[in-house]
């Protein structure tokens, strides 16, 4: 595997590189500032919920670091789709699972949780 730059790709339309380039660039920010964010919910809130969001986060930019690396030639396209389809998956089931643990045993209403 050798890099390349994404300007030389064949499969990448040379008119449209640099728009995928910065979409994918904005993807890792805007994922890796979302984890970070996540990050520090869960170190406040210590619970399962928070715990599985930010790892959905994380995933995020695992698959967003993905693109960029094969946009450079890093990744294999094959490794690339591979990784993003079993993360897609993964980031499903996690996040229902969130939504199962956090079933109706969960509500509260607003009066309950003042004690009144």
């Amino acid at each position: 595997m050798h890099h390349t730059s994404p300007f030389n790709l064949e499969w990448v339309d040379p008119q449209l590189t640099p728009v995928l380039l910065a979409v994918i660039v904005l993807a890792v920010v805007g994922t890796t500032t979302l984890f970070c964010i996540g990050l520090v919910a869960y170190l406040r809130r210590r619970s399962t919920r928070y715990l599985l969001i930010t790892v959905v986060l994380g995933l995020l930019v695992t698959r967003s670091l993905v693109g960029l690396g094969t946009l450079f030639g890093l990744v294999p396209m094959t490794f690339h789709h591979l990784l993003e389809h079993g993360v897609d998956f993964s980031i499903a089931v996690l996040v229902l699972y969130a939504v199962y643990r956090s079933g109706p045993g969960d509500e509260r209403t607003p009066t309950e949780s003042n004690g009144d």
